[in-house]
C-alpha cells in the first residue's frame, strides 16, 4: 500500500517527499546536527507563527547553527509549500508543517567547520487530529523507568534538535507495555514531559506542571496556556515539581503539544484521572479553541 502523499521542499526546490534530496553527508542524517520546529493550522491559517520562530531562533542559537532563512522568506516557503500540498491533493483541512535546518554537508567528522551550509526541508502534511474517541476516553501513559530524560547539563530538552533517541526509546519501553505514550522523570525522579508532549495535572481545581527547570521543552501551547488560555478561564495554574508518589493526589491529567493543544489523560501506569466534559482539562480544551479562534481570525496574513 502506498504511502500518503507529503509535500516537500529542499532549499526550495518542490518535490515529493520519498524523492530524496540530500546528500548522505548531510550532517542531520550523520550525526542529528540539526534543528527543526513545527506549525500546524486552524481554520486555515499557520498558528502561533512569531512564538514557533522566535523558538527556532533559540534553538539554532544554542547549536550555533545559521537559519538559511529570514522570517519573511521562511514565511513564504512554508506558503509555498503547503499551496503545492494543496493543489497535489485538494485537501482543504488542517495542516502541519514540519522545518528542518541542518549545519549542512562536508567529509565525515564532527568538527562543525567540516559543514559546507545550511540546509533546510519543510515537509506539509495533514494535521495528525486526536480521534474524538480519544478525547472522551483519555490517553494511557507509562512512566519509562529503563531511561532518564537527559538533562540540561548534557543536550537540553529545551532544543528542538534532529536527536530524539532519548525520547524514541522511552517510547518504545511505554509502548512495549500497551500504553498510548511514555512519561519521563529527570535524574532528580521527577516528572518531565511525554515524548513529543508537555503534561499537567489537575489538583482540586488548580493546574500543576512541571517548571521548565525539570528539563522539559519550552512547549508554545504549554505557554500559551500558562500566560493566556487558563486565566481567560479563570483556571489557576503553578509550576511544580512532580514526582510519581504525587499522582495519587492529583485528580486530572492531560498532555499539551501543538498538534492536538490539550488531550485528556485517563491513566498512569495504575493511577487513574477523570475524564469527561466536566473536567477542568475539557474547559480548558474549549478555551483553547476560542483563543485559536481569535487568532485565526487576527491573522488572515497567515492563511495557508
Amino acid at each position: 500500500m502506498p504511502s500518503p502523499f507529503i509535500q516537500a521542499n529542499t532549499n526550495g526546490r518542490l518535490h515529493p517527499a520519498h524523492e530524496p534530496s540530500l546528500p548522505p553527508l548531510n550532517r542531520g542524517f550523520l550525526y542529528g546536527d540539526a534543528v527543526y520546529e513545527v506549525w500546524r493550522t486552524y481554520h486555515g491559517v499557520i498558528f502561533a507563527w512569531e512564538e514557533h520562530r522566535a523558538r527556532l531562533a533559540r534553538s539554532a542559537a544554542a547549536l550555533h547553527l545559521e537559519i538559511p532563512l529570514a522570517a519573511a522568506e521562511l514565511l513564504a516557503e512554508l506558503r509555498r509549500t503547503a499551496a503545492a500540498y494543496r493543489t497535489e491533493t485538494r485537501f482543504d483541512g488542517e495542516l502541519y508543517l514540519r522545518l528542518q535546518v541542518t549545519r549542512g554537508a562536508g567529509p565525515i567528522g564532527l568538527d562543525v567547520a567540516l559543514a559546507d551550509r545550511p540546509d533546510f526541508v519543510i515537509l506539509v502534511q495533514p494535521c495528525p487530529l486526536a480521534p474524538p474517541d480519544l478525547l472522551r476516553s483519555g490517553l494511557r501513559l507509562s512512566i519509562a523507568t529503563g531511561l532518564r530524560r537527559n538533562p540540561a547539563e548534557s543536550l537540553s530538552p529545551a532544543w528542538k534538535t534532529g536527536n530524539y533517541l532519548n525520547n524514541i526509546l522511552a517510547l518504545r519501553e511505554a509502548r512495549a507495555r500497551g500504553a498510548d505514550e511514555v512519561l519521563m522523570l529527570n535524574l532528580a525522579g521527577e516528572l518531565t514531559e511525554a515524548a513529543v508532549s508537555n503534561v499537567a495535572f489537575v489538583q482540586k481545581g488548580v493546574v500543576l506542571t512541571p517548571p521548565l527547570s525539570a528539563g522539559i521543552l519550552g512547549g508554545i501551547t504549554r505557554a500559551l496556556l500558562l500566560a493566556e488560555v487558563a486565566p481567560q478561564a479563570g483556571v489557576a495554574v503553578r509550576e511544580t515539581a512532580v514526582r510519581p508518589a504525587d499522582l495519587a493526589g492529583m485528580d486530572e491529567c492531560f498532555l499539551l503539544s501543538t498538534t492536538k493543544d490539550v488531550v485528556p489523560v485517563a491513566a498512569i501506569d495504575d493511577r487513574r484521572f477523570v475524564v469527561g466534559p466536566d473536567t477542568v482539562t475539557s474547559r480548558l480544551k474549549a478555551a483553547f479553541a476560542a483563543h485559536v479562534r481569535s487568532y485565526a481570525d487576527a491573522h488572515p496574513d497567515l492563511a495557508v
